[in-house]
Protein backbone atom coordinates (compact mmCIF):
# COMPACT_ATOMS: atom_id res chain seq x y z
CA UNK A 1 0.00 0.00 0.00
CA UNK A 2 1.45 3.57 -0.83
CA UNK A 3 -1.08 6.05 0.73
CA UNK A 4 -3.33 4.79 3.58
CA UNK A 5 -5.95 7.12 5.61
CA UNK A 6 -8.16 5.76 8.46
CA UNK A 7 -10.93 7.27 9.46
CA UNK A 8 -11.80 6.47 13.75
CA UNK A 9 -14.80 7.19 15.88
CA UNK A 10 -15.95 6.88 19.33
CA UNK A 11 -15.43 3.24 19.40
CA UNK A 12 -11.56 3.13 18.52
CA UNK A 13 -11.94 5.20 22.84
CA UNK A 14 -14.48 3.12 24.14
CA UNK A 15 -12.20 0.24 25.62
CA UNK A 16 -9.88 2.85 26.78
CA UNK A 17 -13.17 4.22 28.88
CA UNK A 18 -14.44 7.23 26.71
CA UNK A 19 -18.23 7.32 26.78
CA UNK A 20 -19.72 6.95 23.18
CA UNK A 21 -22.55 9.25 21.81
CA UNK A 22 -25.40 7.34 20.33
CA UNK A 23 -25.16 3.90 21.98
CA UNK A 24 -28.28 3.58 24.71
CA UNK A 25 -26.14 4.54 27.37
CA UNK A 26 -24.04 7.00 25.30
CA UNK A 27 -23.60 10.70 26.30
CA UNK A 28 -26.46 11.71 24.25
CA UNK A 29 -28.99 9.72 26.59
CA UNK A 30 -27.78 11.95 29.17
CA UNK A 31 -27.25 15.04 27.97
CA UNK A 32 -29.32 17.05 25.26
CA UNK A 33 -26.77 17.90 22.60
CA UNK A 34 -29.01 21.28 21.28
CA UNK A 35 -27.95 22.24 24.63
CA UNK A 36 -23.97 21.51 25.20
CA UNK A 37 -22.68 20.48 21.34
CA UNK A 38 -24.52 23.83 19.06
CA UNK A 39 -23.16 27.23 19.21
CA UNK A 40 -26.59 28.56 19.88
CA UNK A 41 -25.94 26.12 23.38
CA UNK A 42 -23.66 28.13 24.37
CA UNK A 43 -24.72 31.31 23.30
CA UNK A 44 -27.93 30.48 25.71
CA UNK A 45 -25.68 29.35 28.83
CA UNK A 46 -22.03 29.44 28.28
CA UNK A 47 -21.13 28.23 31.69
CA UNK A 48 -23.52 24.96 31.37
CA UNK A 49 -21.54 24.09 28.29
CA UNK A 50 -18.41 24.93 29.59
CA UNK A 51 -19.30 22.80 32.36
CA UNK A 52 -20.02 19.83 30.09
CA UNK A 53 -16.46 19.90 28.48
CA UNK A 54 -14.52 20.54 31.68
CA UNK A 55 -16.50 17.17 32.73
CA UNK A 56 -14.77 15.50 29.34
CA UNK A 57 -11.33 17.64 30.16
CA UNK A 58 -11.41 16.01 33.27
CA UNK A 59 -12.42 12.52 32.33
CA UNK A 60 -9.52 12.19 29.35
CA UNK A 61 -6.54 12.31 32.04
CA UNK A 62 -7.96 9.54 33.52
CA UNK A 63 -7.87 6.77 30.45
CA UNK A 64 -5.31 5.57 28.81
CA UNK A 65 -4.18 4.93 24.84
CA UNK A 66 -5.69 0.95 24.15
CA UNK A 67 -4.09 -1.04 21.72
CA UNK A 68 -5.72 0.35 18.64
CA UNK A 69 -4.48 3.29 19.39
CA UNK A 70 -1.09 1.49 20.02
CA UNK A 71 -1.21 -0.38 16.80
CA UNK A 72 -2.26 2.80 14.67
CA UNK A 73 0.87 4.38 15.50
CA UNK A 74 3.01 1.40 14.97
CA UNK A 75 1.27 1.23 11.11
CA UNK A 76 2.50 5.22 11.12
CA UNK A 77 6.13 4.21 12.12
CA UNK A 78 6.46 1.43 9.71
CA UNK A 79 5.40 3.06 6.86
CA UNK A 80 6.95 6.62 6.73
CA UNK A 81 4.87 9.91 4.92
CA UNK A 82 2.55 7.14 4.23
CA UNK A 83 -0.65 6.71 7.21
CA UNK A 84 -3.24 9.59 7.66
CA UNK A 85 -5.31 9.20 10.59
CA UNK A 86 -8.52 11.32 10.25
CA UNK A 87 -10.31 11.26 14.06
CA UNK A 88 -13.70 12.31 15.10
CA UNK A 89 -12.30 11.81 18.48
CA UNK A 90 -11.85 14.96 20.67
CA UNK A 91 -9.70 12.79 22.96
CA UNK A 92 -5.51 12.98 22.92
CA UNK A 93 -5.06 8.99 22.94
CA UNK A 94 -4.17 8.78 19.51
CA UNK A 95 -1.43 11.28 20.13
CA UNK A 96 -0.43 9.66 23.53
CA UNK A 97 0.06 5.99 21.58
CA UNK A 98 2.80 7.83 19.71
CA UNK A 99 0.36 8.90 16.35
CA UNK A 100 1.80 12.23 14.84
CA UNK A 101 -0.17 12.32 11.08
CA UNK A 102 -2.98 12.91 12.20
CA UNK A 103 -6.26 15.54 11.79
CA UNK A 104 -8.63 16.17 14.57
CA UNK A 105 -11.41 16.79 12.74
CA UNK A 106 -13.78 17.87 15.15
CA UNK A 107 -11.29 19.56 17.63
CA UNK A 108 -9.70 18.55 20.60
CA UNK A 109 -10.65 18.98 24.33
CA UNK A 110 -6.89 20.24 25.08
CA UNK A 111 -7.63 23.07 23.51
CA UNK A 112 -9.79 26.53 23.72
CA UNK A 113 -10.60 29.09 20.66
CA UNK A 114 -10.96 32.38 21.30
CA UNK A 115 -13.55 33.78 19.89
CA UNK A 116 -12.54 37.44 20.17
CA UNK A 117 -8.95 36.61 18.34
CA UNK A 118 -9.51 33.16 16.38
CA UNK A 119 -6.49 31.88 18.14
CA UNK A 120 -6.57 27.82 19.45
CA UNK A 121 -4.70 27.38 22.56
CA UNK A 122 -3.42 24.46 24.34
CA UNK A 123 -5.32 24.12 27.34
CA UNK A 124 -5.65 21.22 30.16
CA UNK A 125 -7.48 23.46 33.28
CA UNK A 126 -11.24 24.15 33.34
CA UNK A 127 -12.32 26.81 31.03
CA UNK A 128 -14.51 29.05 33.11
CA UNK A 129 -16.57 32.37 31.77
CA UNK A 130 -13.89 34.24 32.87
CA UNK A 131 -10.68 32.60 31.99
CA UNK A 132 -8.40 35.04 29.68
CA UNK A 133 -7.40 33.98 26.06
CA UNK A 134 -3.04 33.30 26.17
CA UNK A 135 -3.12 34.83 23.11
CA UNK A 136 -5.15 38.57 23.40
CA UNK A 137 -5.48 37.88 27.02
CA UNK A 138 -9.13 38.75 26.85
CA UNK A 139 -10.91 37.61 29.06
CA UNK A 140 -14.75 35.84 29.14
CA UNK A 141 -14.51 35.19 24.74
CA UNK A 142 -13.30 31.69 25.16
CA UNK A 143 -14.51 28.29 24.31
CA UNK A 144 -13.61 24.55 23.90
CA UNK A 145 -12.13 24.46 20.34
CA UNK A 146 -14.25 21.45 19.21
CA UNK A 147 -16.52 21.28 15.99
CA UNK A 148 -20.59 21.68 17.41
CA UNK A 149 -23.33 20.76 15.27
CA UNK A 150 -23.86 22.91 12.66
CA UNK A 151 -19.98 24.18 11.97
CA UNK A 152 -17.74 23.20 9.17
CA UNK A 153 -15.04 20.03 10.80
CA UNK A 154 -11.67 21.47 10.18
CA UNK A 155 -9.22 20.94 7.38
CA UNK A 156 -11.56 19.29 5.22
CA UNK A 157 -9.74 20.09 1.96
CA UNK A 158 -6.73 18.81 3.56
CA UNK A 159 -8.57 15.18 3.83
CA UNK A 160 -10.37 15.55 0.72
CA UNK A 161 -6.71 15.26 -0.94
CA UNK A 162 -6.04 12.34 0.99
CA UNK A 163 -9.17 10.24 0.24
CA UNK A 164 -8.62 11.11 -3.62
CA UNK A 165 -4.89 9.92 -3.16
CA UNK A 166 -5.24 6.89 -0.92
CA UNK A 167 -4.81 3.17 -2.24
CA UNK A 168 -6.66 2.28 1.37
CA UNK A 169 -9.67 3.37 3.22
CA UNK A 170 -10.15 1.74 6.89
CA UNK A 171 -12.90 3.18 9.05
CA UNK A 172 -12.42 2.06 12.47
CA UNK A 173 -15.03 2.08 15.35
CA UNK A 174 -17.70 5.06 13.61
CA UNK A 175 -21.30 4.56 13.04
CA UNK A 176 -21.47 6.04 9.84
CA UNK A 177 -24.52 8.40 11.25
CA UNK A 178 -22.69 11.71 11.00
CA UNK A 179 -21.74 13.33 7.83
CA UNK A 180 -18.99 15.08 6.23
CA UNK A 181 -17.33 12.07 7.57
CA UNK A 182 -19.69 9.66 6.23
CA UNK A 183 -19.20 9.52 3.35
CA UNK A 184 -15.26 9.47 3.05
CA UNK A 185 -15.81 6.00 1.88
CA UNK A 186 -17.44 6.69 -1.55
CA UNK A 187 -14.44 9.71 -1.57
CA UNK A 188 -11.67 6.98 -1.03
CA UNK A 189 -14.11 4.24 -3.30
CA UNK A 190 -14.72 6.58 -6.40
CA UNK A 191 -11.11 7.29 -6.26
CA UNK A 192 -10.14 3.52 -6.42
CA UNK A 193 -9.29 2.37 -2.73
CA UNK A 194 -9.67 -0.36 -1.29
CA UNK A 195 -12.07 0.34 1.67
CA UNK A 196 -12.55 -1.87 4.96
CA UNK A 197 -14.66 -1.16 8.26
CA UNK A 198 -13.19 -2.43 11.54
CA UNK A 199 -16.11 -2.26 14.26
CA UNK A 200 -17.82 -4.09 16.91
CA UNK A 201 -20.75 -4.44 14.99
CA UNK A 202 -20.61 -3.83 11.38
CA UNK A 203 -23.67 -2.41 10.14
CA UNK A 204 -25.88 0.85 8.55
CA UNK A 205 -23.45 1.05 6.03
CA UNK A 206 -22.08 -2.15 5.16
CA UNK A 207 -22.87 -1.84 1.15
CA UNK A 208 -20.20 1.07 1.14
CA UNK A 209 -16.88 -1.14 2.37
CA UNK A 210 -15.47 -4.12 0.21
CA UNK A 211 -14.55 -6.00 3.30
CA UNK A 212 -16.30 -5.84 6.61
CA UNK A 213 -14.10 -6.88 10.35
CA UNK A 214 -16.54 -7.23 13.36
CA UNK A 215 -15.25 -7.21 17.00
CA UNK A 216 -13.57 -5.25 19.51
CA UNK A 217 -11.20 -2.59 18.40
CA UNK A 218 -8.04 -3.95 20.65
CA UNK A 219 -8.63 -6.94 19.23
CA UNK A 220 -9.49 -6.27 15.45
CA UNK A 221 -7.12 -3.35 14.70
CA UNK A 222 -3.89 -4.73 15.85
CA UNK A 223 -4.52 -7.83 13.54
CA UNK A 224 -5.29 -5.68 10.72
CA UNK A 225 -2.28 -3.46 10.95
CA UNK A 226 -0.23 -6.91 11.32
CA UNK A 227 -2.08 -8.27 8.06
CA UNK A 228 -0.73 -4.83 6.59
CA UNK A 229 2.70 -5.13 7.41
CA UNK A 230 2.87 -8.65 6.35
CA UNK A 231 2.14 -7.72 3.06
CA UNK A 232 -1.19 -9.88 3.22
CA UNK A 233 -3.86 -7.07 2.32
Amino acid sequence: MSKIVILTGAGISAESGVATFRDPDGVWAKFNLEDVATPQGFARDPAKVQDFYNMRRRQMGAVEPNAAHAALAVLEQALPGKVLVVTQNIDDLHERAGSRSLIHMHGELGRALCLGCGESSAWVDDITVQSQCPACGAGGRLRPDVVWFGEMPYRMEEIGDALTGCDLFAAIGTSGNVYPAAGFVEEARAAGALTVELNLKCAGWASRFDEQIEGPATEVVPAFVERILSGKG
